[in-house]
């Protein structure tokens, strides 16, 4: 393998949005975490209240010769409702928003020109409310949140859409 690159997104709860990703070919790694808010360390616990500004999200190591940025960018479109504000399904609250975290500029470029193909593109009847922002401080979640779902039997379940 050569070299590696990430990517980081959230979609709502981070163990469906893992679970999309985690067994793509390419994809190298997965880790669920924390990003976007302003408390050092947050605890799951803490992210929960709603205070730390922090978003659940999925850090994705890649092999960008076997996988595209734009190919994980379409699957993240897939995975979740990115016209909800604040939610997924159930889940309510601004660590379940919809945010692309992009680690250079040519990873914004692509973000902004695949939201904007898509909010022009009539699959939506609603505004996409998608944030594109500069990746942050992740900080990965508990232990036992790391690959949920594969844990507990459920791979290839997915959450709320």
């Amino acid at each position: 393998m050569g070299r590696t690159e990430q990517a980081t997104f959230a979609a709502g709860c981070f163990w469906g949005v893992e679970e999309a990703f985690r067994t793509l070919t390419g994809v190298t790694g997965t880790q669920v975490g924390y990003t976007g808010g302003h408390t050092e360390k947050p605890t799951y616990e803490q992210v929960c209240t709603d205070a730390t500004g922090h978003a659940e999200a999925v850090l994705i190591t890649f092999d960008p010769d076997t996988i595209t940025y734009e190919q994980l960018l379409d699957v993240f479109w897939r995975c979740h409702r990115p016209t909800q504000l604040n939610r997924q399904g159930p889940d309510i609250g601004t660590q379940y928003r919809s945010a692309i975290f992009y680690h250079c500029p040519e990873q914004h470029a692509m973000a902004e020109r695949t939201m904007n193909a898509l909010a022009t593109g009539g699959k939506y009847d609603q505004p996409i409310v998608t944030r594109i922002v500069p990746a942050a401080t992740f900080w990965p979640a508990e232990e036992y949140h790391q690959h949920y779902l594969l844990k507990h039997g459920q791979a290839g379940a997915s959450c709320h859409l």
